[in-house]
């Protein structure tokens, strides 16, 4: 099993591209299901999710090609099968996002409830609700979703009971090819919906509102084919800016979107980093300083995200002064306290939503395991500031959603390497 050996105490310095969004490209991918004709998708991250993605698109008897810049084309014309199985949805979650488009175009689906990071329970149930409301006959059994539907699903207005990114993504896609107009309300915002809606539309959807609450839906009767280019992963590009503030340095990104990263923008302004951006690049300059604890709390979008959490609470650990990292998204995302505390890191737990970060002046290298793909790069970013050597097992959760992690820091001066 691969590791990472990280070697600390060196400001970041350089610059580097961002790549396509992983969190983007997965649910595009899915969509892809909803015509029968070739679909082109760009700058998709080479990533190990965005390979199971493309293996369970295969099993269903899916048309999938790409090329060494992983550009990738999608024929969905000859399905032999409408079954996701459990081997592959319990890798990632984001495969349950196959529901909806096997149901609009098909009538039919059978999903394995899904798996993913094991960050606490985060329930299907608005995906269910919504597409019954369309007219679905859903049952779950054995660890199964089978929907069906008789003809087209309807649309109708859905109003959501908490705010949900693949809910939002599920009944968005299934709405394409529903009769009538579907109205989702208190509908996700995330900038990963925005991109969804463009690449629908990319196919003859007819999405409106998304980016805010309200989305509206004009079915269609088919979809066609397109292209689309993948968004800047918004998480990679906040990772890399942390990263650079925690050891000091100076970075530049290329290829993002400064417009997607406006709370973790402001947070790294806060913690005392000077920060110019342009229409697709950002440059923060920590001029060697030690960071300011701020204090963070994680919220839906546009607040500040989740996937960022774990990083912040590494630039709190070695901040000046003391923090407060509310987590209100998911009940189970501290699980890299632990392991940053063997790094020498100051950190009381409170409850399963609250962490209290003590700035220290220094981290000391140790052997950690990373628990889930966010808490490990908080790992790596410790790594990178602390003195000595550090060894992280179990990077295949960095794999999931860092693509060629080593080779980007090693281009920004840091010693990192993989190893076996």
């Amino acid at each position: 099993m691969d590791k990472l050996q990280i070697q600390g105490g060196t400001p970041l310095n350089g610059q580097i591209r961002v790549s396509g969004a992983k969190n983007a490209a997965l649910p595009i991918f899915a969509g892809s299901l909803l015509t029968a004709e070739p679909v082109k998708i760009s700058n998709s991250p080479h990533l190990h999710d965005v390979t199971t993605m493309i293996e369970l698109l295969a099993c269903l008897g899916v048309g999938v090609s790409l090329d060494e810049q992983m550009q990738v084309e999608i024929t969905a014309q000859n399905l032999s099968s409408f079954c996701a199985p459990y081997e592959l949805v319990k890798t990632m979650r984001a495969s349950f996002l196959v529901l909806g488009p096997l149901l609009a175009r098909f009538g039919e689906a059978e999903v394995s409830l899904p798996g993913g990071c094991a960050i606490g329970s985060r329930p299907v149930d608005q995906h269910l609700k919504g597409l019954q409301a369309m007219g679905a006959e859903i049952e779950v059994t054995d660890g199964y979703v089978r929907a069906r539907t008789d003809g087209r699903l309807v649309g109708c207005d859905i109003h959501m009971d908490i705010v949900t990114v693949g809910g939002t993504q599920n009944l968005m896609m299934a709405a394409t090819l529903a009769a009538g107009t579907t109205t989702l309300f208190n509908a996700a915002c995330e900038p990963e919906i925005v991109d969804l809606g463009e690449f629908l539309n990319a196919l003859g959807a007819k999405v409106s509102g998304h980016g805010t609450a309200t989305i509206e839906i004009q079915g269609v009767g088919q979809l066609h084919g397109g292209s689309h280019r993948v968004m800047p992963d918004r998480v990679e590009a906040g990772t890399y800016l942390v990263a650079a503030a925690v050891t000091g340095g100076r970075i530049r990104l290329r290829d993002v979107s400064p417009k997607t990263l406006g709370a973790v923008l402001d947070k790294l302004q806060q913690a005392g980093a000077e920060i110019t951006q342009g229409e697709d690049w950002i440059e923060l300059d920590m001029g060697g300083r030690r960071a300011k604890a701020v204090d963070i709390e994680t919220s839906p979008y546009p607040g500040f995200p989740t996937d960022m959490q774990a990083q912040f609470m590494t630039l709190n650990a070695l901040a000046e002064g003391t923090s407060t990292i509310t987590e209100n998204i998911f009940e189970n995302r501290f699980m890299h306290v632990h392991e940053m505390k063997r790094l020498g890191a100051n950190i009381e737990l409170h409850g399963q939503s609250m962490a209290v970060v003590h700035g220290v002046e220094e981290l000391r290298a140790a052997p950690v395991m990373a628990t889930d793909l966010r808490a490990s790069s908080s790992l790596v970013l410790a790594a990178l500031a602390a003195s000595g050597t550090t060894t992280i097992d179990r990077i295949y959760h960095i794999d999931r959603g860092y693509e060629t992690i080593e080779e980007k820091f090693g281009q920004l001066g840091a010693k990192v390497r993989r190893v076996s």
